[in-house]
């Protein structure tokens, strides 16, 4: 059943790291510039309701609620005025979804706020709100950032490590004589991941982009542990790109031997027309209906042909052999 509330979850943190969990009446009457804390707001984007709050509280202006609300976009960041629009992507881990049908997170963050939409569940951000929930919050809108990206990239490793396991079980069963590969499932995967990796690709742009402009926004440990994340994603596309090398290589080898074993069916095809041809050519000479034709009259014409043609045909074998043809 599809979640249709607006707020997912939302919560406040004060000056002395007092976390206040929000509800949708608390939320219509937040200062999201209130100078005494900070806030998260995690809300469903396919909620009306988002948007008539985003448009009344949540957003600045159009280019900030066009970029939470919109259908389909690539990981990116974007400075604009106090705050930044950063969209990062997780893998489906939803019952019944692709992992590779990678779910959309985007932000819009000031030093006072985060505002976070999603249009499906994002498991990431259930790890860091379990820790507001916990009494354990971030420091800040910077750290709540690096903390969410954090957990994205640490959902997506054990996604890599199954494809790992999985291109070694296709390698394994080519190796194997008595299983059978299918070049179409090999395709599938390499589009699995190559799908992964064409959102995972711009993600470690867009953190390298908040590394990199964000000064005023990553205090104390945020910087080391963001260059961490961002590192833990070079090393994922790294292992990716070595999966799509190896489904590649394992693809044109199981197209080798599917070509290898037509060669060598035509090949016997081919052994036997050269046998069965000259043969053939003889019986169609003897078969003419036309007169004079030696052995019409002797009983045991037939018996010498059949005789004939045989001893032809062993001396057509012993010569490919002797070719070493066969």
């Amino acid at each position: 059943m599809a979640d249709t509330r607006a707020l997912i979850y939302g919560f406040t943190v004060d000056a002395a790291g007092r976390v206040t969990e929000l509800d949708w009446a608390s939320l219509n009457q937040l200062n999201t510039r209130d100078e005494g804390r900070w806030c998260w707001i995690h809300m469903n984007r396919l909620s009306p309701e988002t948007q008539s709050w985003l448009r009344r509280v949540g957003a600045p202006d159009e280019l900030v609620l066009a970029a939470l609300l919109q259908d389909d976009t690539r990981p990116r960041i974007v400075r604009h005025e106090d705050g930044f629009l950063l969209n990062l992507r997780g893998v489906n881990l939803n019952p019944g979804a692709h992992p590779e049908d990678m779910i959309s997170l985007r932000m819009w963050a000031t030093h006072r706020c985060v505002i976070t939409t999603r249009a499906h569940r994002i498991l990431a951000t259930e790890d860091v709100r379990d820790q507001f929930r916990a009494g354990t919050p971030p420091q800040g809108t910077g750290s709540l950032i690096t903390m969410i990206a954090k957990q994205l990239v640490a959902r997506m490793s054990p996604v890599i490590s199954e494809l790992d396991e999985r291109v070694d079980d296709i390698e394994e069963q080519l190796l194997s004589t008595n299983a059978s590969t299918s070049r179409t499932g090999i395709s599938a995967f390499r589009r699995t991941v190559l799908t992964l990796r064409r959102y995972l690709a711009p993600q470690r742009e867009a953190l390298a982009g908040f590394l990199r402009d964000a000064d005023d926004f990553l205090i104390g440990e945020d910087r080391n542990s963001l260059r961490d994340t961002q590192d833990a994603l070079v090393r994922l596309l790294e292992d990716l790109d070595m999966i799509r090398e190896r489904a590649l290589l394992l693809q044109e080898q199981l197209v080798e031997e599917r070509a290898e074993a037509m060669n060598d069916r035509l090949f016997v095809l081919s052994i036997i027309s050269a046998i069965f041809l000259p043969l053939g050519f003889i019986t169609g000479l003897f078969g003419v209906n036309v007169g004079g034709m030696p052995g019409v009259e002797n009983n045991l014409a037939f018996v010498v042909l059949c005789v004939g043609m045989g001893l032809f045909a062993l001396l057509i074998v012993w010569l490919f052999r002797r070719l070493k043809w066969i």
